[in-house]
């Protein structure tokens, strides 16, 4: 069993921040790997990109959003209580080096956490690193003291104009490939829309770009084949052979595709969740 240790509710409750006590995976996790947390005996394996580890204090951060069967079932979780299984570190961890430009690290929504420990690990290479973070709203907007921490310079923006930025992280991206400094590699994680749109700007530059391709993951040891994805012609597992991937070279089309294929059954295993938790609130 994985204790929870520490329990925030963010992004108006829509998002749910656990650190969890794993000492064997804290002190061998590298940035750019995930965990498949389980809560229960019945419950779904869910493979999320750890946001930060703690080696000393054998600690290991999920962030995850509420979006479904299983991760509402996660949310009800609290403090003192624990997951029945924790598998990790996972994945290939994201490749780190030292780069005579910039290094600019992007996340959209719930994909922060996932750029985070990679930005961190940059920055701690010795690079210039400017994060760039975006919500729809200010109220959705999460560690932007940690990304703060994380880079040299953070750059905020929120769709609605609520804070930072009004507009995409995409046109804050856009001022730094029109400026004076060079660029050496962009990261990006988040919703595939604006992943696939950071490709398509910086590809006629021809700055290496690196997308996390998480959210696609299910079993997340390469034996469901879930996770398929083209990347240049050929199919690749994400679990095993990413999560990260060229973005230059990823089918971002037929991920979307991909991604919207069980989106019926889903809804209605989450409709019959919230039914059966209604139940057992009445009696």
């Amino acid at each position: 069993m994985y204790e929870i240790v520490y329990r925030q509710e963010m992004a108006q409750g829509t998002v749910v921040l656990n650190v969890i006590k794993a000492p064997k995976i804290a002190a061998k996790a590298q940035p750019g790997q995930f965990v498949i947390v389980k809560a229960n005996e019945t419950g779904e394996r869910i493979p999320l990109t750890m946001a930060d580890t703690d080696p000393e204090a054998g600690t290991i951060t999920i962030i995850y959003q509420v979006v479904g069967k299983s991760t509402a079932l996660f949310k009800t979780l609290q403090v003192g209580d624990a997951y029945q299984d924790v598998l990790g570190p996972l994945g290939k961890p994201t490749h780190i080096e030292r780069y005579a430009g910039i290094v600019i690290c992007i996340g959209g929504g719930t994909g922060v956490a996932v750029v985070h420990p990679i930005t961190r690990a940059f920055k701690n290479a010795g690079n210039h690193v400017v994060a760039i973070i975006g919500a729809r709203t200010k109220d959705l907007l999460i560690l932007e003291d940690k990304m703060l921490d994380a880079s040299h310079e953070l750059q905020v923006c929120t769709d609605d104009g609520s804070y930072g930025h009004h507009g995409f992280v995409t046109d804050v991206l856009q001022q730094y490939l029109n400026g004076s400094r060079p660029v050496s590699m962009v990261v990006a994680a988040g919703p595939v829309p604006m992943m696939k749109r950071v490709a398509a700007m910086t590809k006629p530059h021809s700055i290496p770009t690196m997308v996390s391709l998480n959210a696609i993951m299910i079993d997340g040891t390469g034996m469901c084949g879930g996770c398929r994805v083209s990347v240049d012609g050929t199919n690749r597992f994400t679990c095993v052979d990413g999560p990260e991937f060229d973005g230059h070279q990823v089918d971002f089309d037929g991920l979307m595709q991909r991604l919207s294929a069980y989106r019926q059954q889903e809804q209605q295993a989450m409709e019959l969740f919230a039914h059966e938790c209604k139940l057992r609130n009445l009696t």
